[in-house]
């Protein structure tokens, strides 16, 4: 018999999404500012009922469709928070360039749940459901802005790519359930170590390479990333964020439970494809980030480079590289939010997103630029910050298993991020301004860039009890390996 209680945080979390639709309807225009106040509270409800509830148990549904283990909790936790934090900072940017409120915060809470669903997914057209889900939120969200082409624009050329990957990973999907028999990842991980048999592995490794090139839209990764400069631009700046933080994440928790768990007897056969889409992604981010001259079009590139980096965790294939990519997952989830906060702020109060736009910013706003290079620090991975700390653990992981070359790669395109965070740098410190009014925040968007900030040094320099957190949880997942 099904524990339904088992999924009592999806359950909650899909109620407090159509209880934010339907206060909406119903609220005056005046009241639906307290519209994110009933998404935070409800988030941080639906994250104590997961603790209360779930907390390591380890239990799978349906034969293994949907596993509840430390580390879909672990994810769970982290979206639930990162969906708050999104929230928290889209607040302000809500009210003054997004007509419909309700529909966006609720329609963010709904891809909170496809999050939590793919990383408890435990077979493919389970997660490739999931998966459709964030997806369906995304365009819509990212084309929410009120008059812009540019968000428009944006969300044209995310459907139309996304339903082109899409594709990609049915045909795959369809490709490995011909060859196996089944979709489940432990099953297909049993018979491809019993079948052994060279016959499969053409066709086999088509499949994993079409449902790998799906996924690789989903985390922008090179030759896939196309969409990610122009959609990045064009969305409201919030869902830019969110984009770069929480789409990634989702895709790389089915990555790391799909490869640990499904394809590790093979991994011989798909490994040299992952090793090359890494250093092709990471070279490629960082070089043409240093020709963006719009700070959103800039991050996209950046971001780019980043998943180089976590795909070199996914080559490793170890318990040791696992955690370092989770743990650089969340040390650049929260340096993330943290710079997009401020874009947000300088954006609300200028109108800009051009680098340009942020000449003299120190002197305007001290503390606000203080925030800016603080976060650029921590994703160039500089000493006592969040990236550096994360970059470490993760690099360190992958030379263990020999390889160095690409470790080395990696720091290198490090050292090449750093030159175009340092021209932001540059020009809030050094280039005048024409504008010298003194910008004003409100102490609500201070108080969060605050928290944002304190967190990058907290992970920087303080990460034991975080590293413990996330070695339970990737023991728990190479649990199921046979």
């Amino acid at each position: 018999m099904t524990n339904f209680w088992l999924f009592i945080p999806e359950f909650t979390i899909t109620a407090l999404a159509f209880g934010v639709i339907g206060a909406d309807l119903f609220l005056a225009r005046e009241n639906k500012k307290y519209l994110p106040w009933i998404s935070s509270i409800g988030l941080i409800v639906v994250l104590g009922i997961a603790l209360n509830y779930l907390l390591g148990k380890q239990e799978n549904l349906y034969g293994g469709l949907f596993l509840i283990d430390d580390f879909s909790m672990f994810f769970k936790v982290f979206f639930l928070i990162l969906g708050l934090l999104v929230v928290l900072i889209s607040s302000e940017y809500v009210k003054n360039h997004i007509k419909h409120p309700g529909e966006y915060y609720g329609i963010l809470i709904f891809s909170i749940l496809a999050m939590m669903l793919m990383a408890a997914s435990g077979e493919l057209l389970t997660a490739y459901i999931s998966l459709e889900l964030l997806s369906f939120c995304l365009y819509v969200l990212v084309a929410s802005g009120r008059y812009g082409e540019k968000s428009t624009e944006a969300g044209v050329k995310y459907i139309l790519l996304g339903a082109v990957a899409s594709a990609f990973m049915l045909y795959g999907i369809s490709q490995i359930y011909g060859l196996v028999g089944t979709t489940k990842f432990a099953d297909m991980n049993l018979v491809l170590v019993a079948e052994n048999s060279s016959a499969l592995d053409l066709g086999l490794i088509m499949g994993i390479v079409f449902i790998i090139g799906g996924l690789a839209f989903k985390i922008a990764a090179v030759p896939f990333h196309m969409w990610a400069p122009d959609v990045y631009e064009g969305a409201p700046t919030p869902i830019t964020a969110y984009l770069a933080v929480g789409s990634k994440a989702a895709a790389f928790a089915l990555i790391l439970r799909m490869m640990s768990s499904g394809f590790i007897s093979i991994m011989e056969d798909w490994q040299m494809v992952i090793i090359v889409i890494a250093a092709l992604t990471m070279t490629l981010g960082n070089l043409v980030a240093l020709a963006q001259n719009n700070i959103k079009r800039l991050l996209a590139y950046s971001s780019i480079g980043h998943v180089g980096y976590l795909l070199m965790g996914v080559v490793a294939m170890t318990p040791l590289a696992f955690d370092g990519i989770m743990l650089h997952l969340v040390g650049y989830g929260v340096t993330n939010l943290a710079c997009f906060m401020c874009i947000i702020m300088l954006y609300n109060s200028t109108g800009r997103d051009d680098v340009a736009g942020y000449a003299g910013l120190a002197d305007r706003s001290p503390f606000l630029a203080m925030s800016m290079a603080v976060a650029l620090f921590s994703l160039a991975g500089l000493p006592f910050f969040a990236g550096f700390t994360t970059k470490f653990y993760l690099f360190t992981a992958v030379a263990n298993e020999g390889l160095i070359w690409l470790v080395g790669l990696a720091i290198l395109n490090s050292l090449i991020s750093l030159y175009y965070y340092l021209m932001v740098i540059k020009s809030m410190y050094i280039d005048p301004s024409e504008d010298t009014t003194v910008l004003v925040f409100s102490r609500y968007s201070l108080s969060v860039l605050g928290i944002l900030v304190v967190f990058i040094f907290l992970v920087g320099v303080y990460p034991g009890p975080l590293v413990e957190l996330i070695q339970e949880a990737s023991q728990s997942l190479f649990s199921y390996i046979p």
